[in-house]
């Protein structure tokens, strides 16, 4: 079940605990100013409304292009609503205005290469300017929490491709996506046990990590 939060004040109630709670982060000067319709947090919600088989809510926010108004508001999400995982979208181009990757390494504790290293390998593959995408991810930890953050492209098409990977004409996976390694770092630090679809993108646990049904 989904429940989204526009304005969450205070720490997040789970219902479940296993009840992933997720951060959903729209960084874009014009979209937070009502110039046109914010693409991103849709383009998020749908996706993990198909790729999810656990319960999870959102708490979501739009935000324009200002570094410290971008780490203030992970630190929120991650300290105060208690959310184990944060994604956001926009603002990882080579452009003055996108500060997206400064703002997050500056709120998290530890850096995690992987996640943006994957996803340039899986852009590549259809453009070559994914070179010049500066994707990161971090997590931030405080005393009795940690959370993964981690940045997304800022087009739908490109979100999708990066979190489920690329699957051949079979329907095997070609490339992995990003998403199949999240749910066990939560797991590595302290989150809730979150459960895919795998006919989206199947999560990757060691057997010694994996529940019994």
């Amino acid at each position: 079940m989904t429940a989204t939060t526009a304005s969450a004040p205070a720490r997040i109630e789970r219902h479940h605990p296993d009840e992933l709670v997720v951060g959903l982060v729209s960084i874009s000067d014009r979209a937070s100013s009502g110039v046109y319709a914010d693409q991103g947090l849709p383009a998020l919600t749908q996706w993990l409304g198909t790729a999810l088989d656990s319960p999870w809510q959102a708490v979501e926010r739009l935000i324009p292009d200002e570094a410290a108004g971008i780490a203030a508001t992970l630190v929120e999400l991650v300290d105060r609503c208690g959310c184990d995982l944060v994604l956001t979208t926009g603002g990882t181009g080579p452009a003055r205005r996108d500060v997206t990757p400064e703002a997050t390494l500056a709120a998290g504790t530890r850096e995690m290469p992987g996640f943006g290293e994957q996803m340039r390998q899986i852009s590549l593959k259809f453009v070559p300017t994914a070179i010049l995408s500066r994707q990161v991810a971090v997590i931030r930890e405080t005393a009795g929490h940690a959370a993964l953050i981690i940045n997304l492209p800022g087009q739908p098409k490109a979100i999708r491709e990066t979190l489920e990977g690329l699957r051949g004409e079979d329907g095997g996976v070609q490339v992995p996506g990003i998403f199949a390694a999240v749910p066990y770092c939560i797991d590595l630090i302290g989150g809730p046990y979150v459960q895919t679809r795998p006919e989206v993108v199947k999560a990757f646990r060691p057997k010694s990590a994996v529940r019994d049904a």
